[in-house]
């Protein structure tokens, strides 16, 4: 562990530099396309790390509004890859946090950068959404900060020293890189796990959110709806040797929540599992554009879920390696886009800013409003959001911000229909939700927490096209 001296440094300059590259991309509005983007693939090297993102006794979980951790019942853990020898460095990450807003997310993909010794625009960091986690937006926890009896959104302490520990160990596991020459692909049906949360009256209006878990019949009966019932799989080797495995699927990925018990739940659980069966290589697990789809069709929320949960996922997994073939690495490209979505029209920053002053409101009711005007003043700095794509052969890795609709996920499918497209979201999630136009008149709980406007659907799919088409 660093000293106190060096942990000082650190952070101080780590600040700053973020500051600077934040200020930066404020200065360019229009979507902009990395240099150094493509490599032919010579000496490629791959570095895979983990660290322990673990919240101490007392800290809050998912933004202060529900119980704060009273035990560990698993631990939650950063997971990544540095891929070296294809221009600079590439990092991609997943974080068992509930979400990474605006300058935490500027943040990690600094301090990572630094790191490996690259750019923030080469690196990809995304959360799984867990909800007994931490929400981590440091802007919205300056705001309750000012109030005084507000529980804290994310502990500044505790995420610096997440910061220090990644940096550490994102440094120390080049050191130990490996070479890497092919890679590999497959998919596989994951059964009775995902359905669609909206189910949408004959008026056209969002009926009821069948959420992450429901007792209520009418939930369980229903039928699935719009869904990606596929679980995906990309695997990097050395020779025949597996040294990274990324598995991606699509829902909201809790079982239960709100009890104060730190977990990875069910999808951290499989991936463990996974692990535990291969710990010769890293297993990574991201949530795809699951921000209307859930578990509520077949979770009660009970313990027994959980586990059942659990084993149908790493079913999925194993079914989705067993189709892989490995090919040799022929091409590799990096790619990024900015987009500034504008607000959406139906939130006001002076009646937000009621809200959270209001002492007499829940706690809900004070800390959500944080996040919001956080984005606001975001977008009115013009610092966009960067969406990116890894692309090697015929593979498509696409990293997209905050809680998606499945829509943009079948979308990039659709457009790149002669590759393998891998979609993570949950990247920087200062937008919240982020709905299709036609949901918007369609009410329901995902537009009431949409801080961009419906004109965001156009904006993020050109972006999606946009990275598709450079591969």
């Amino acid at each position: 562990m660093a000293s106190q001296t060096t942990r000082r440094h650190f952070l101080t300059t780590s600040a700053s530099a973020i500051t600077c590259h934040s200020v930066a991309q404020a200065q360019e509005n229009q979507p902009q396309e990395n240099e150094e983007n493509g490599s032919s693939p010579g000496n490629l090297r791959l570095a895979s790390f983990r660290f322990d993102i673990t919240p101490p006794k007392g800290h809050s979980l998912c933004g202060g509004w529900i119980k704060p951790v009273i035990d560990i019942d698993d631990p939650l853990e950063a997971i990544g890859y540095v891929l070296l020898g294809a221009g600079k460095p590439i990092v991609i990450c997943v974080l068992d946090w509930t979400g990474l807003l605006n300058n935490a997310h500027l943040r990690w993909r600094q301090t990572l950068a630094e790191a490996a010794g690259t750019t923030p625009d080469r690196v990809a960091v995304q959360c799984v959404h867990q909800h007994n986690a931490p929400f981590a937006c440091l802007d919205a926890q300056a705001i309750v900060d000012t109030q005084g009896d507000l529980p804290d959104i994310i502990a500044p302490d505790f995420f610096d020293r997440c910061l220090v520990t990644g940096y550490e160990t994102v440094k120390e596991s080049i050191k130990r890189s490996s070479t890497v020459t092919h890679i590999a692909h497959g998919e596989a049906p994951v059964k009775q796990i995902a359905g669609n949360r909206r189910i949408i009256g004959l008026n056209g209006k969002v009926l009821s959110q069948r959420g992450s878990s429901s007792t209520k019949p009418e939930h369980h009966k229903y039928p699935e709806g719009l869904i990606d019932p596929m679980l995906k799989t990309v695997t990097f080797y050395n020779g025949d040797r597996a040294l990274v495995a990324s598995h991606y699927y699509a829902c909201h990925p809790m079982s239960y929540y709100g009890d104060g018990r730190v977990s990875a739940d069910f999808c951290g659980l499989a991936r463990r599992q996974r692990q535990t069966h291969n710990p010769e290589c890293a297993h990574l697990y991201f949530n795809g554009c699951g921000g209307n789809i859930g578990a509520g069709k077949y979770n009660n929320g009970s313990k027994e879920a959980r586990k059942t949960l659990t084993n149908r996922l790493l079913e999925g997994i194993l079914a989705s390696e067993a189709t892989m073939t490995r090919q040799p690495i022929k091409s590799v490209s990096w790619n990024t886009q900015e987009i500034l979505p504008p607000l959406n029209p139906a939130f006001d920053e002076a009646a937000l800013m009621k809200e959270i002053t209001n002492k007499a409101n829940r706690t809900v009711a004070r800390n959500r409003p944080a996040y919001a005007v956080a984005f606001m003043r975001r977008v009115q700095r013009q610092v966009p959001l960067t969406l990116s794509s890894l692309h090697i052969n015929d593979v498509s890795f696409l990293h997209l911000p905050a809680e998606c609709f499945i829509e943009y996920q079948l979308r990039a499918q659709a457009t790149a229909s002669d590759r393998f497209v891998a979609c993570a979201a949950y990247g920087d999630g200062g937008p919240w939700y982020i709905p299709t136009r036609n949901a918007y008149p369609q009410g329901g709980y995902a537009v009431g927490v949409a801080w961009c406007g419906p004109e965001v659907d156009a904006m993020l799919s050109a972006g999606i096209e946009s990275l598709m088409k450079r591969a």
